[in-house]
């Protein structure tokens, strides 16, 4: 794994905290789901992810978006073993955990960046 994937993983975690602290949920879950697209394809920042996410859940008592995390934590370690991870996909609750999904530009671009 690139170190520099981790930094970007990091970077967005870093955002989801500030929005956090700043008690701004839709930039948080932002933060998250941009962290999810980029931790998909290393199962143990892609788990660390969704625990995270299932946190957050509860942090804000959204019990479907708890439930759905509960199940893509079930979910990760299968989609890695087999291959089959939808690139892209945000990992949240409202959308199907087998969808693939465009990546934002900054994303795509940046991964291009730390792995070429």
């Amino acid at each position: 794994m690139k170190s520099s994937v981790v930094e970007l993983i990091n970077a967005e975690m870093a955002a989801y905290l500030a929005a956090k602290a700043g008690d701004d949920r839709v930039k948080a879950w932002g933060a998250l789901e941009r962290a999810h697209i980029l931790s998909h394809p290393y199962l143990p920042l892609h788990v660390a992810n969704h625990w995270a996410m299932l946190k957050f859940a509860f942090e804000t008592r959204d019990a479907k978006e708890a439930i759905g995390q509960m199940t893509r934590l079930a979910l990760a370690p299968l989609g890695a073993l087999t291959g089959r991870i939808p690139i892209g996909n945000t990992g949240r609750s409202n959308v199907s955990a087998f969808k693939t999904m465009p990546i934002p530009d900054d994303l795509r671009d940046a991964i291009s960046r730390v792995t070429t």
